[in-house]
């Protein structure tokens, strides 16, 4: 490691710099918790309305599926730019981090959506043809019958998605938004390493991602334990 390398690891450092990666990982740590939230709950309602047969729902269903076929199909870039420059189209006076919130928030719903309904299509028609037999109502059918079902098959794949989602928002740096890697790019244009500067973004996208990702392996075991107690 050269002298030169070694000096600029303390004024990578400096105070002001410390609150400068401070700011930057709480508003990654913001962007990925509401499109991690927003996706899991709006999502699961939209798998909902997919995934329901009843007639006064089918207006319901379509919008649904026409949503999130189109959502998933477009670069997490594209769709970004495209409210942040339909913001200003429309006249809304938007911040870019509401911008970049709402953008993510609808990315996840779409991702998340899918898993959900791909969990749901997994359960065995004699399971729901049981619970109508037994007199369920759709909302006991969906609490007592499919969820506890569909919840060890959907939660490794959210939480695989999640991990990927906390690393896409780094896009949001392209509507000005100061996270990790916009960060990055102001550290290096002070003149820092590029290769420090960056091992840094590494380091703290770990520590965001990590724990999210133990999460998940934690309610995946639970779940199954769970399933065969």
């Amino acid at each position: 490691m050269s002298p030169d390398f070694l000096s600029d690891l303390p004024k990578l450092f400096t105070f002001y710099n410390i609150l400068l990666w401070g700011e930057a990982a709480l508003t990654t740590l913001l962007l990925s918790a509401v499109g991690c939230i927003i996706g899991m709950i709006v999502g699961f309602v939209l798998a909902i309305a997919r995934q329901s047969r009843r007639r006064a729902l089918i207006p319901a269903r379509i919008l649904s599926g026409l949503f999130v076929e189109i959502v998933r199909r477009v670069p997490f870039l594209i769709t970004l730019m495209l409210f942040f420059f339909g913001a200003q189209v429309l006249g809304f006076d938007l911040a870019p981090l509401t911008i970049a919130l709402i953008a993510t928030s609808v990315i996840s719903t779409a991702f998340v959506s899918e898993i959900i309904r791909g969990g749901l299509e997994t359960l065995k028609p004699a399971q729901l043809e049981a619970a109508a037999v037994m007199n369920f109502t759709p909302l006991q059918t969906l609490r007592l019958v499919s969820i506890p079902q569909a919840l060890p098959i959907v939660i490794p794949p959210i939480f695989g998605y999640f991990v990927l989602f906390i690393k896409d928002t780094a896009l949001a740096s392209q509507v000005g938004v100061l996270e990790l890697t916009q960060a990055g790019k102001i550290m290096t244009t002070k003149g820092h390493s590029a290769f420090l500067v960056y091992a840094v973004v590494l380091a703290l996208y770990f520590i965001v991602s990590y724990p999210l990702a133990r999460l998940g392996g934690y309610l995946e075991n639970r779940l199954v334990l769970s399933r065969h107690s």
